[in-house]
């Protein structure tokens, strides 16, 4: 079993790139990958998705993969020649018509100039080469393993969780049909009793057994205890499976509930229902940590 909740980070370096790649993943109904990158790493996206796709199954996934190219010889200077040409040229424009005294050195302008960023500007260079896809690619694989290996850490802290809240169902459960067969009984000889201080000999045994038939038949929940009980196997099995489980979970556990229900709805007595109270905080307690299951 697996959470949707896990974080991952990988990084790659050598003499010319440094890759960082950020994985991490919160719980969503289906398989949401949100990729952040610069356009250099583009004609790989698909590829990545790929691979996110085959170990990650549910959730949405955040990767942030950043690169950075070492050593002095990637940087590069730009310098705008436009920006510096029509300035000069502006400039020499407008003393000529104003000052034309005015004697102008376009080259120690020029020199003033360079020393602006907004003229010059030294940048890394954007050049990638055939190992690069492979290389990013292999970091991002590496940060995928770890926030897998991260989800089925909390994956396996939910499943004990889990556990423990199914073994305290199972014993309510087997409370309730302990009772039910007692509370079945003492029902009947109630019945039977107020029966004959009402009417005395006049009862009629054959009236009086169809009479308590009916009220047992619409106050009975063994199928309801039949069902639950073969929904807890299910539930044990599902906790015990390596893959995905999440969306059967939450079927099992919605079925669950509504037996609950039905065995609530059909009875009146006040132990029954102190016991559908606590079944229902227990599903309700289990819908709660599987909401976060791959």
């Amino acid at each position: 079993m697996k959470s949707m909740t896990g974080f991952g980070k990988e990084t790659f370096l050598n003499d010319t790139y440094q890759i960082d790649v950020e994985i991490k993943s919160v719980n969503q109904r289906f398989l949401d990958i949100q990729l952040r990158m610069p356009k250099e790493i583009n004609p790989y996206e698909m590829a990545i998705r790929q691979l996110m796709k085959e170990t990650l199954q549910r959730g949405r996934i955040e990767a942030y993969i950043n690169i950075k190219q070492t050593g002095s010889g990637n940087k590069e200077v730009l310098v705008h020649w436009d920006l510096i040409h029509q300035l000069l040229g502006e400039v020499q424009q407008e003393l000529t018509a104003h000052y034309p005294e005015t004697v102008f050195d376009p080259a120690q302008t020029t020199n003033q100039l360079l020393n602006n960023s907004d003229y010059v500007e030294v940048t890394e260079k954007q050049e990638v080469d055939e190992t690069f896809g492979l290389l990013v690619l292999e970091t991002v694989k590496k940060a995928v393993e770890r926030i897998d290996a991260s989800r089925l850490q909390e994956g396996q802290k939910i499943q004990q969780v889990l556990t423990i809240y199914c073994q305290d169902f199972i014993n309510l459960v087997h409370e309730l049909t302990d009772f039910v067969m007692v509370y079945e009984k003492e029902y009947r000889e109630k019945f039977e009793t107020k029966l004959n201080d009402w009417l005395g000999s006049q009862v009629d045994e054959t009236r009086l057994l169809t009479e308590l038939a009916i009220l047992l038949e619409k106050g009975d929940i063994h199928e309801e205890l039949d069902r639950l009980a073969i929904h807890v196997t299910k539930l044990q099995e599902l906790l015990c499976q390596a893959e995905p489980v999440g969306r059967e979970l939450d079927f099992l556990i919605q079925e669950m509930n509504r037996e609950v229900n039905t065995v609530g709805s059909k009875s009146s007595s006040i132990e029954i229902k102190n016991i559908v109270v606590q079944l229902k905080t227990i599903l309700e307690k289990i819908r709660e940590q599987i909401q976060n299951v791959e």
